[in-house]
Formats: structure tokens, sequence, C-alpha cells
């Protein structure tokens, strides 16, 4: 018998891709549509929701296609998506009542700012793990309710249903049979109750959500249905779903207590692997789910940082650099480091550990001997510094994890860059593992699916199919790293307005 395949769909902010795996993680075709955002407002991010199902389609069958290979040769399909993203669709016709309201989206801050000086986050935080901020689901699914005309009525009414991108993706390419999502975006949402594994009916009622028109919760290798026919080809059995930062946890085999891994794209998230121990995080991280397998749950401590690559794009945009990622690199490589420049890019508030929504951006040092170049590696750097605020943080919550040598595994666009590679491990001082295979969010949903499907035969040997690294160890001496991140928490401070 042929060597079974997996598909992984990875729907994200700015694309919708598919990836074709063999069973040893190799990659074997690829196709991605870009995704359109909308901004009707100053600090209102949208995407068409229709636009998102029919790309999933097109997507999954172009990978097949450019891989040479069949469908009928897919065991199964698995899942992975912008995590915080909502949708709310009527029941009956499927029909998205708005746009899908993004996760980097900041409308309901009024909402969260409400109910932190009403002294409800403590609250909030021991059930779902999280804090009180705009990024999470629960006050965006709550907002569409309260400012669509009849949207409470209807979902009060049992008519309209509610979930974040994989579960509207799932409910599309099932025809409506299945309404479901995994735990570890269920824990994304404000809505979840990550130690009773249920959607809680306090926070329902605290951010006046019904809990009715929430989609059921499955594993990460679970059942989800099988496509209609019509749409692939064939039924294809959908059997793995994780949100995107989880499923880069897996996809980098980060399956034991102390393994953590950061990605680095338009922003960065940093987990790490805290086993069956759920900890409640005394330096303002998220507690969240890692993985929920054969009805055993993993946890993971969470760092998000806002502005990570979008720091680098902002140097061409923003700033004229000519040349794209490279001659930023290249601009940076060559900056005096004597100068002292430091940016600290709030452009969208604060992420962890700070959670600053209303922080804005700004640059610090400017001599006359200042330029672009210093003002590049100002912007690399802060995506290393931020790196090292949640291992500080996370260092404070799991000192255990950080006994011996520490390796945090690195994937995503800026990874792709040795020179970024070998900063991050100079300011961080930690050693930094970088996969040679950049995909390794969509990897990790094939590899629950591959689980789902019965191509491994747990976790552990599924995580065997992770890719090839390379490392980089510090090789800044400390005096010159401390100063830099005391320069750091100086100018943080100076932005902040909580």
């Amino acid at each position: 018998m042929a060597e079974p395949l997996i598909l992984a769909l990875d729907q994200g902010t700015t694309s919708t891709r598919a990836i074709l795996f063999a069973a040893d993680g190799a990659a074997l075709g690829e196709a991605g549509r870009p995704l359109e955002q909308h901004y009707p407002h100053d600090g209102w991010v949208e995407h068409d929701a229709e636009e998102i199902p029919a790309a999933s389609v097109a997507v999954l069958r172009e990978a097949v296609e450019k891989a040479g290979r069949s469908m009928a040769e897919v065991a199964a399909i698995g899942v992975t998506n912008q995590r915080e993203t909502v949708v709310v669709w009527e029941r009956a016709t499927g029909r998205p009542i708005h746009r899908a309201i993004v996760w980097q989206d900041r409308r309901t801050e009024p909402v969260c700012a409400r109910l932190r000086d009403a002294g409800r986050e403590g609250r909030v935080t021991e059930i779902t793990g999280l804090l009180l901020d705009p990024y999470f689901s629960g006050t965006k699914l709550a907002w569409l309710l309260d400012h669509v005309p009849g949207a409470r009525a209807a979902a009060e009414a049992g008519e309209l249903l509610a979930g974040t991108i994989d579960a509207w993706v799932i409910w599309k390419l099932t025809g409506g049979r299945v309404h479901a999502t995994d735990a570890t975006n269920a824990s994304r949402t404000l809505l979840y109750d990550i130690r009773r594994h249920a959607w809680s009916a306090e926070m329902g009622a605290m951010l006046g959500v019904p809990l009715g028109m929430l989609p059921q919760v499955r594993d990460c290798a679970g059942d989800f249905g099988e496509t209609e026919a019509g749409l692939l080809g064939r039924a294809i059995p959908i059997r793995g779903v994780a949100g995107d930062q989880q499923a880069a946890l897996m996809g980098q085999g980060c399956i034991n207590p102390g393994e953590m891994k950061a990605t680095y794209g338009t922003g960065c998230f940093m987990l790490l692997n805290t086993g069956e121990a759920a900890p409640v995080s005394q330096a303002r991280l998220l507690t969240t789910v890692a993985a929920q397998v054969g009805g055993r749950t993993t946890y993971a401590l969470e760092g998000a940082i806002f502005i990570a690559g979008a720091a680098i794009q902002w140097l061409g945009e923003g700033l004229g650099v000519q040349g794209g990622p490279q001659a930023a690199e290249a601009l940076a490589a060559r900056a005096n480091d004597d100068l002292g420049v430091v940016l600290v890019p709030a452009f969208t508030g604060l992420g962890a550990p700070w959670w600053d929504a209303n922080a804005r951006g700004a640059l610090f040092g400017l001599t006359r001997d200042a330029g672009l170049a210093e003002i590049s590696r100002a912007a690399f750097d802060a995506c290393a510094l931020q790196t090292r605020d949640l291992i500080e943080a996370m260092r404070a919550d799991a000192p255990q994890a950080f006994k011996g040598d520490v390796e945090l595994r690195i994937d995503g666009g800026m990874s792709r860059s040795g020179w970024f590679s070998q900063r991050l491990a100079d300011l961080t001082g930690v050693g930094v593992s970088r996969a040679t295979y950049q995909e390794t969010t969509a990897l990790g949903a094939a590899l629950f699916a591959g689980v789902g499907a019965g191509v491994y035969r747990d976790v552990a040997e599924a995580a065997g199919a992770r890719p090839r690294t390379e490392g980089y160890r510090p090789a800044m001496a400390s005096d010159p790293r401390e100063r830099a991140y005391a320069r750091w928490l100086d100018a943080v401070n100076r932005v902040r307005t909580t």
C-alpha cells in the first residue's frame, strides 16, 4: 500500500494556504491565496468571511495537483488557523451576519477596561487562563450581537452559530454537518474553562454570549467529520485541528514540559510547554491549552508580541527602506551599536507581559550620527528584546524550565535570517534552534491529523517528523547584553500608559 499523505490547511491572517505532507514530514506540494484585510475604522480589522472557505477549497485542490498526487492518497486533513478571529453566521443559510472580526482588532478595549475597573480580571484569569484584552474572541462576539440589528435576539432563539475560523471552515467543508472546534482554539475565546474543559456559563453571562451558539469542543486529533465529496473529488476525513501557535508547538516537537518555541511572523508568539500543570501566571503571561489528545490535556504559558516582522515591514513602508527584509537586514548589520538607538514598536499597543493597549511606538537615543542603519538595527533588536521580556516572565513563572541548557526553538519568516537568529541568541542569552523548514504551523496540523487518522501511533511518534534544526549560541558578553536590555526597559517604561 502506498504511504498515506496528509493535507494541511493553514488559514492565516494574510493568506490561506495548503501543504501536502508525507508521513515523514516532507512537503510535497503547496498552494496559497492572499486574504484581503479591511480597516473600516481606526483600530478595526476585518475579513470577508465568505472569502475564506472558497479559498480553502481552491488551495487544498491545488496543493495536491502541484504535488502530482491524487486525493485518493490523502488519509486526512488537518486544519490550523488564526486563533482569535471570530465569525457569526445563520444556522439555516450559512450566511455570515457581518465580516469576521480579526484578532488584531481593538474595538472592544472599552468593554475590557470596564470589566477590569470592576475588578473582574482575576476571576477571568482563574477560569480561562487569559487576561481582559480585546485580542481574544469573546468580547468581539458580544460586539457582533450588540451591533448587528436583530443579532442578539436571533442568537438567543438558536438561529445563529459562532466560532473561530477553524469552526467556520469545518462547518463549510462538511456542508454544515459539523459545528466543532478543538480545545486549543476554545481556550482563546475568554469563554472556555481550561480546567473543567467546558464552555463557562459564568463567562458567557459576564460577556453576554449565549453558549448555545458555540461549537462542540473536541480533541486536537479528533473526528471533525468529512468534507463534502463534491468539494475535493471525494469525502476526506478531517482528523486534526489546532490554533496556529499550538500547531507550531507540535510542528517544532515541543511535546515535553520545559520545551519552548517562538514563531516570528507579523507578531511573535512564544509558548512554553508546562505539561499537565496549568500554572497561574504571576508575570501576566497567558495560560493556554497546548494540546488535547486522547482526552489528555497539556498546557503552555504563552506570551504574545504584537509587532515583530511588522516592524521590519514598517522600515520599508514607513521609512522608505527599499529592497525588502534582506535590504533592511543588510543595513542593520552595519549599524553602529554604540549609539544605543532603541525602537519600541508599540504601533498597536504592547503585548505580554505589559498588556498596554494604549501605548504607542517611539524611537529613543537619536543623534546626528544615527541614520537608517541604526534604526533598522533597532527594529530587529526590538524583536529580540521583546523575546527577552517573555523569557524573563516565563523564568519567573516556571523557573524549573530554565535550569541547565535552555533552548528556544524558532520558526517563521524572520527566523530564515541567520544574522537575526544569532542576534536573538546574543540579546536573550539563550541558545536558539532554528527550524530549517519554516512551515511548522502547517506541519503541526498535519501531525495532529496523522495521529487522528492512525498514520502515527501517538504524539511522540508524530513529533519525530519535526524538521532538522540549526543551532546558535550566545556570543555577546554579558555586560553589553545587560546594558542593551536596561536601555530597552527604560524605553518601554517611557511609552507605557498603565
